[in-house]
């Protein structure tokens, strides 16, 4: 399980770096809960790889349930701000008086697709 946080978590992070990031303050979160669910997922398989599950006196099923039940809640959010944010592909931005582009170009509206399934 915690392997595959990994892979999908890296993936998200990779997926959302490489856009330009047209709403900051939604897709900074995605990046944030990304990244934090990588980075204590590594620590969490650490605490068992290393056998310090062994010497901490922890309920460790607890311990792994409020994990995953925290991951999903943050992760579904993430879901939710990428998936409105990929939904304003088609509305204009205006840089200036004569010109006007859309939020996401077509590369970028594909890459916030996927990273948002």
């Amino acid at each position: 399980v915690f392997l595959s946080f990994q892979l999908f978590g890296t993936i998200v992070w990779i997926l959302v770096a490489s856009t330009q990031i047209p709403l900051p303050l939604l897709q900074g979160w995605v990046m944030f809960v990304a990244v934090t669910a990588w980075f204590l997922s590594i620590v969490f398989l650490s605490v068992f790889l290393f056998g310090y599950a062994n010497r901490i006196a922890v309920n460790w099923n607890q311990a792994d349930f409020i994990f995953h039940g925290a991951t999903f809640v943050f992760y579904f959010g993430a879901f939710l701000l990428q998936a409105a944010t990929t939904s304003l592909h088609h509305f204009p931005r205006n840089f200036n008086s004569t010109t006007q582009e859309t939020i996401l170009s077509g590369r970028e509206y594909n890459i916030s697709i996927a990273a948002s399934v």
